[in-house]
C-alpha cells in the first residue's frame, strides 16, 4: 500500500512540473515578445522616438500585432488550463487556436510582402526587401506545419505540448532582433541564436524526465535550428529572388 501512495505521488508530482514548465515557458515567451515589440507597438505612445523611425501605423498592422500577440497570450492560457485541469475549456479554446493560427499565417505573409516592397525594405535589416522575405516566409510556413501536426497528434500529449512550444518558438525572432540590444551587422544572427536558447529548456526537460530527447524535441528542435542558415542561403539565390518576386506582385 505505502509503494502503492508513493508511486501516486510520484506521479502527481512529475505531472504538477511538467504543468508549470510549459506554464512558465509560456510566460517567458509572452515576455520576450513584449519586450521586442514595446516601443513600437504595446508602449508606442510612450516611444514617439521609435515611432518615428518604424512603419506608419495602420489597421493592418495593428491588426496583425492584436493577433500575435493573441496567440501567445492564448498559449499561456491554455498551459493554464491544463494545470488548472480545465482540459474541457482547453479543448474549446484549441478550436479557436486553430482558426486565429489560420489568421495568423495569412497576415503574417501579407505583412512581409508589405514590409518587403516599403521603400528601405525590413527595418533596420540591411538587405534588399525580397532577399529578406524568406525570414518571415519560412517563419510562416514552419509554424503552419507545427500546428498543423499539433491539431493531427492532439491525441498524443506529449507531442502536442511539444509541437505547440516549437511552434511558439518559431515565431519569436522577429521579437527577439527588437529588443534593445545592438549586434551590429550580426544582428539577425544574433536573434537566431537568442531565439534557439528557448529550444534548450526543453532540451534539458527531456534529458532529465526521459533520459534521452522526445523525437518531437528532437526533429522539430533540428528543424528549426537547420532552416535558419539554409533560409539565408536560399535568400541570396536566383530561384528565390524569382519567387519572391512574383510574389511581390500581389502587392504593387
Amino acid at each position: 500500500m505505502a509503494t502503492t501512495i508513493t508511486a501516486e505521488r510520484l506521479v502527481r508530482g512529475r505531472a504538477a512540473g511538467e504543468r508549470r514548465f510549459y506554464t512558465g515557458m509560456g510566460i517567458a515567451i509572452l515576455a520576450a515578445v513584449f519586450l521586442g515589440f514595446a516601443d513600437t507597438y504595446y508602449l508606442r505612445a510612450w516611444y514617439p522616438e521609435s515611432a518615428a523611425v518604424s512603419p506608419p501605423e495602420s489597421f493592418f498592422y495593428a491588426v496583425h500585432g492584436a493577433l500575435f500577440s493573441a496567440w501567445f497570450v492564448l498559449f499561456v492560457a491554455q498551459t493554464g488550463l491544463v494545470a488548472a485541469r480545465r482540459t474541457d475549456l482547453h479543448r474549446m479554446l484549441g478550436l479557436a487556436g486553430v482558426a486565429l493560427a489560420v489568421a495568423m499565417v495569412v497576415t503574417g505573409v501579407y505583412g512581409g510582402l508589405i514590409a518587403a516592397v516599403r521603400p528601405g525594405g525590413f527595418v533596420g535589416i540591411p538587405l534588399p526587401g525580397w532577399q529578406f522575405l524568406v525570414v518571415p516566409a519560412v517563419d510562416a510556413a514552419m509554424f503552419a506545419v507545427l500546428i498543423a501536426l499539433a491539431v493531427a497528434w492532439r491525441g498524443d500529449a506529449q507531442s502536442h505540448k511539444r509541437l505547440m512550444l516549437l511552434a511558439s518558438i518559431c515565431l519569436i525572432t522577429a521579437a527577439v532582433a527588437r529588443w534593445p540590444v545592438s549586434f551590429g551587422s550580426a544582428q539577425l544572427l544574433a536573434a537566431f541564436v537568442l531565439a534557439d536558447l528557448f529550444l534548450v529548456p526543453l532540451v534539458i526537460r527531456d534529458w532529465l524526465t526521459r533520459g534521452r530527447l522526445h523525437p518531437v524535441t528532437l526533429w522539430g528542435g533540428l528543424a528549426i535550428l537547420v532552416s535558419q542558415p539554409l533560409r539565408m542561403v536560399l535568400s541570396g539565390t536566383s530561384a528565390w529572388r524569382g519567387f519572391a518576386e512574383s510574389l511581390l506582385k500581389f502587392v504593387t
